[in-house]
């Protein structure tokens, strides 16, 4: 005899539509809680602090205690004025030329390391750069004074065979030879790490084809690298155009950067908070292309 199943009651559409916003809840709640400390730290940190640099930018003249009436772009105006534009040129000429220097000494000392060195000391020679980075960037900066000074270390050593003294602090080339010093370990690390994954077959594969060594440099090995490369020079161009320590102790008066005028701004004697936040606005603007340009650009895409 054949037992009649009931037909069980139909699940009521309410739980169905309970379950699905319990679910659709889940993903959202998921990513919030792991994205909220640190955004509210981000928020804190960041975006008001530079809400409210813009808001003095925008109000001319404004000293300490003064209302904050925002009242137009005249601060910004004054930015393109040809004294500030002079300084804003020599911080760009500074960062770029630490920029060439770090990439052309860190780039042979990034690839020796990477392939040539023996592998059991590479961590203790990688250990070597990173050392001088434990020093404050002030004693660092000091130590190049006792180097590059008249009566200095480098001066003690050209007189003693019979060449003149070189003058070379409180001018142009001793902010860039102490700001390549201070930023030569950042670029060899990097350029380590995408040196470090490099295909050697193909190294191997482009001398099989009859290319020389200059050849596979610029066609093969450039290319993986490029990535590394950009990440770099980007990190030391950035750091340089903010570098307020090796102007200031190493290039003397004459060595005005943007970062030195921002402070002057706002703790020296002329005390214009407005124009100094215009100033660092425009600094802020200059690092976000740069940032923008690695992403559009610094992404190593493969070819088809």
């Amino acid at each position: 005899m054949a037992v009649s199943s009931k037909p069980s009651p139909p699940t009521p559409s309410g739980s169905r539509s309970e379950g699905g916003i319990d679910r659709l809840s889940a993903k959202l709640l998921g990513p919030l809680v792991l994205l909220g400390p640190p955004g509210i730290w981000l928020a804190l940190l960041l975006v008001i602090p530079t809400l409210v640099i813009f808001e003095l930018s925008l109000v001319p003249d404004i000293r300490p205690g003064d209302l904050v009436i925002p009242s137009g772009l005249d601060n910004y105006f004054r930015v393109f004025e040809p004294l500030n534009l002079q300084v804003i040129g020599r911080s760009l000429f500074f960062a770029t030329g630490t920029t060439l220097f770090c990439l052309l000494l860190g780039f042979p000392v990034a690839y020796w390391i990477a392939l040539l060195s023996p592998r059991r000391w590479r961590n203790l020679i990688l250990l070597a750069f990173v050392l001088p980075l434990w020093t404050s960037s002030l004693l660092r900066s000091y130590a190049w004074i006792t180097i590059l000074r008249r009566t200095g270390v480098l001066n003690s050593i050209v007189t003693s065979i019979g060449l003149p003294p070189i003058n070379i602090l409180n001018t142009s080339n001793a902010v860039i030879v102490g700001m390549t010093y201070s930023f030569l370990p950042y670029m060899v690390l990097i350029l380590y790490a995408s040196l470090e994954k490099l295909d050697r077959r193909l190294l191997e594969a482009a001398a099989d084809l009859g290319a020389n060594p200059v050849q596979a440099f610029w066609k093969v090995t450039v290319p993986q690298c490029f990535t590394g490369i950009a990440a770099g020079s980007l990190l030391v161009f950035i750091s340089g155009l903010g570098d307020f320590v090796n102007p200031e102790l190493l290039g003397g008066a004459s060595s005005m950067t943007v970062s030195r005028l921002i402070y002057n701004q706002f703790l020296g004697a002329t005390q214009n908070w407005g124009f100094g936040s215009a100033l660092s606005m425009v600094l802020i603007l200059f690092v976000s292309v740069a940032i923008a340009l690695l992403i559009r650009f610094g992404e190593a895409k493969p070819k088809t």
